[in-house]
């Protein structure tokens, strides 16, 4: 019973802790969290009893407990080592409730790396959990579930179904959007940039052209024009020459966010990979902890750093500088992002491994190295013919490389303009003009986001933490959820001017580009515009960045003991639920509609919405234009086509479906749309086409291939029970059909190479499952009582309904089967008042509100 019992958050860690630690410790892993807010049907908060957080124990974390239990018994002393954020000191916390420790006595250490001496240090001074961290994490946590259950729940009704919204993640949405309208908007000018080429000598007396501009640009050809002719048998002489010396100095150490972001633009991660990457790092002892916002550096490893950069560069080089952390409510970590040790400059790893390691040790030895030295030369060149004007050429010279011969920092910003180096030049000097060119030139709007850019946005706002930022953009491009996307985009050509000097020749030609190209960058959906203004119309507070970075204030205060959570919870929760119910009662359906104009066959309107199914479609025909019991005519937008932008010709030419492309095999072969989207038919089959594939472009041949696949995967895989079982891939993925019943494959059997033994008993499971899921069904009523995760329900038609408690305690399976229809429609009636009122007849006009008419499921 002498052996102590060291818990951390993942096994991975706990292998790497326990080396240091000899026979003293055993090191038990908690993977993570082990306890967590309830879910299904319920808030998982007593709002009504001070905000008490109803915690449960997961389903899968059942024998992580006990194991942890277990261990805990066979020793004298529990001691707690999770991360050291506030959801590391949240995890201890409830640990200590889980396994009957006292927080205020248990012992918990801290440590930003994992190394023997930080590992050894760390339990010579062991302290207890924070209360005040946990409170803030709990706090967090609590608002977050109230904010997301309430707005998701408001959005199912007035929006789609499965949709969801949050605090954090509503706003991250809005700058998207805004940024796409703010693009969609900009007006794009021309202007005219004039630069001439020039010949002198360069050093080792070679003749060779250096480049100078007019600092004056030109907003019409007429102006530029008139620049050049101006230039016609002009001298050209250097006027002023001035050389300034200039220093460049490293960037501090990475934090969570600038770590995202170099990783973005120099690896091209996305920042849920450098995070996962990061935490392997960090786990395996090669960095400092990944989740922190700042910038210092411990003295241990300003003097690890100082001895590296003597031993591989030289005293000159080094430069000691200890960062202070802009952001005053920094509270995540002490230190910055940094390698254990900086004698190490290769890890054992994978190659994404190598690569982030590489980034950090490059960025963290820099950040302790001299300026570096350069010389900018900025000459003026005078014009014979027009004494008021002039021409600029600028170059560098780099006089001392210092930090630059490990790290150069990048900027997400593509006219970034790199100085050349400038022959020898002076004052007086006549200078002959190779050409002089003015190019037409277009403003170009702001750049879309990229995950890095938008990671810096939040983190400028305020909004988020450091823990916060991966997941969150991770929530936001779910494509559950369809709110927001990252794409590459091709541009379009357009044509621009070009007026040259020759010779003192004017001439005139045009030149061809392309603009609008984009990699990699973050477009908003038509779902996530809709959802966005919904909320910004009914929510204007929760959605206002202010307000949004002054919660994350209110979480730093409990944090220092200075709120307490349910009071700061209390605060901001009663007004919201209140402005929660009167929307649902008094907000319209939100569907994005906007009128195009009229269809020039019918005369009848055409407009673009989202259909109660979250897809866009385009429509001719609403209310009063129709007969009786005629629907509208319905299409589909193309790729790339959104319902903000789309005009009335686009929209007209989405109705050329379906198209005929020929026979093949005697059957008719025709490409449409429909309501899962685009798809080839062939006789009576219908075949999805791939996602983002445009049914305008299909070709023949690309729908035979579809069609020659189709038949090879329609043919058995093999037979249960002498009925055949066939392969095939819908919109939820790859699933087997057998008699009636479809079974989806999960993603860890491999679909490409499944045996008929392995769809056979995916078979099995799936008729044991059918058979255990109804506790009673009554098909003729559209009615049944389910056993779900979360415990029996009722499915009445399309929606889930919850069963009330009994006695205060859910309902058991055992007792729902003793419900009667009778009882089971009451509970119905009251949660869905008029549900089983005769159906009135639709009035005329209410057709414009129909979905999309329906393809065949495929």
């Amino acid at each position: 019973m002498s052996k102590k019992l060291l818990i951390v958050e993942s096994p991975a860690k706990a292998k790497t802790i326990e080396k240091y630690l000899g026979e003293d410790f055993t090191v038990k892993s908690s993977y993570g969290h082990i306890r967590d807010l309830e879910k299904g049907n319920d808030l998982g908060v007593d709002v009504n009893n001070g905000y008490l957080p109803k915690y449960i124990i997961p389903s899968d974390k059942y024998k992580t407990v006990k194991e942890l239990k277990d261990s805990a018994a066979r020793v004298s002393e529990v001691w707690l080592a999770t991360d050291e954020d506030r959801e590391g000191e949240a995890i201890s916390w409830h640990l200590c409730e889980v396994l009957g420790l006292d927080p205020r006595v248990t012992k918990r250490i801290v440590f930003h790396e994992i190394t023997k001496n930080a590992i050894q240090k760390a339990v010579l001074s062991p302290r207890t959990v924070d209360m005040n961290t946990v409170n803030a994490q709990q706090a967090r946590r609590v608002l977050d579930r109230l904010v997301g259950w309430e707005l998701s729940g408001l959005l199912w009704k007035k929006v789609k179904g499965q949709l969801s919204a949050g605090r954090v993640q509503s706003v991250t949405v809005k700058l998207v959007v805004e940024r796409e309208r703010e693009i969609q908007a900009f007006n794009v000018t021309p202007y005219f940039k004039i630069v001439a080429q020039f010949f002198a000598k360069n050093t080792q007396g070679k003749t060779v052209t250096f480049k100078a501009e007019s600092p004056v640009r030109f907003e019409d050809p007429a102006g530029a024009e008139g620049f050049l002719q101006k230039c016609v048998g002009a001298n050209y002489s250097v006027n002023n020459i001035e050389v300034k010396p200039t220093r460049r100095k490293p960037a501090p150490p990475f934090t969570t966010s600038t770590l995202q972001q170099e990783a973005s633009r120099k690896i091209g991660f996305s920042v849920n990979r450098t995070m996962s990457v990061a935490q392997k790092l960090y786990e395996e002892g090669f960095i400092s902890y990944m989740r922190t916002d700042s910038t210092s550096l411990s003295e241990t490893a300003l003097q690890a750093t100082e001895a590296e950069i003597l031993k591989q560069y030289g005293k000159e080089y080094h430069h000691r500088r200890q960062y202070k952390t802009k952001n005053e409510s920094a509270q995540e970590a002490h230190e910055a992002i940094r390698p254990t040790y900086f004698e190490r400059q290769n890890v054992s790893g994978n190659r994404d491994e190598q690569r982030l390691y590489e980034l950090i040790w490059k960025r963290t030895m820099a950040s302790q190295m001299a300026d570096a030295e350069l010389e900018k030369t900025i000459v003026d060149i005078a014009i014979s013919t027009q004494p008021s004007a002039k021409l600029v050429a600028e170059g560098e010279v780099l006089k001392f490389d210092g930090f630059l011969k490990v790290y150069i920092e990048s900027t997400d910003d593509e006219d970034e303009d790199t100085k050349d180096m400038l022959p020898p030049l002076a004052k007086g000097q006549k200078l002959d003009l190779d050409d002089m060119t003015a190019t037409e030139k277009f403003t170009r709007a702001p750049a879309r986001y990229t995950e890095a850019g938008l990671v810096k946005k939040l983190e400028e706002l305020g909004i988020g933490r450091p823990s916060t930022y991966a997941p969150t953009i991770s929530k936001i491009m779910e494509t559950s959820k369809g709110y927001v996307v990252k794409e590459s985009r091709e541009g379009e050509e357009r044509i621009f001017q070009i007026i040259t000097l020759k010779d003192n020749k004017l001439s005139k030609t045009k030149g061809k580009e392309i603009t609008g190209t984009t990699k990699n960058v973050l477009y908003p959906t038509d779902m996530g515009m809709i959802v966005s203004d919904f909320l910004e119309g009914h929510f204007k507070k929760v959605m206002d960045y202010g307000f949004t970075a002054s919660v994350e204030a209110e979480f730093d205060h409990i944090a220092e003991g200075k709120l307490e959570w349910p009071r700061m919870i209390d605060r901001f929760y009663k007004p919201f639920h209140e402005n929660v119910e009167k929307t649902l009662k008094d907000a319209d359906r939100a569907s994005g509609e906007r009128i195009l104009g009229l269809d020039p066959a019918s005369g009848r309107t055409l407009l673009v919405r989202m259909s109660k199914l979250g897809k866009p479609v385009i429509q001719i025909g609403t209310g009063d234009e129709l007969e009786e019991k005629e629907s509208p005519r319905y299409a589909n937008l193309r790729p790339g086509q959104s319902m903000e932008t789309i005009s009335l010709a686009d929209a007209l030419e989405s109705f050329q479906l379906p198209r005929a492309l020929g026979e093949f095999n005697g059957e008719i072969l025709e490409v449409n749309t429909g309501r899962y989207g685009p798809y080839v038919k062939y006789g009576s089959t219908y075949i999805s086409l791939s996602k983002g594939e445009d049914p305008f472009e299909t070709t023949y041949d690309r729908a035979v291939e579809l069609v020659k696949a189709r038949i090879e995967a329609d043919r058995p895989l093999g037979h249960y029970q002498e009925l055949p079982i066939t392969k095939g891939k819908g919109r939820f993925g790859p699933f087997l059909k057998w008699a009636e019943l479809f079974v989806n494959v999960p993603p860890k059997v491999n679909f490409d190479a499944l045996t008929e033994a392995q769809a056979i008993e995916l078979i099995k499971q799936k008729v044991e499952k059918e058979a255990n899921r109804y506790i009673q069904h009554w098909p003729e009523e559209g009615i049944a009582l389910e056993n779900g995760r979360w415990g029996p329900f009722i499915r009445f038609k399309k929606e889930n309904l919850k069963l009330p408690p009994l006695e205060g305690a859910k309902m058991t399976a055992d007792q729902a089967a003793s419900l009667s229809l009778a009882d089971v429609k009451a509970i119905i009636e009251k949660e869905m008042p008029g549900a089983f009122d005769a159906k009135k007849a639709a009035p005329k006009g209410k057709a414009a509100g129909k979905a999309a008419p329906k393809a065949k499921k495929k």
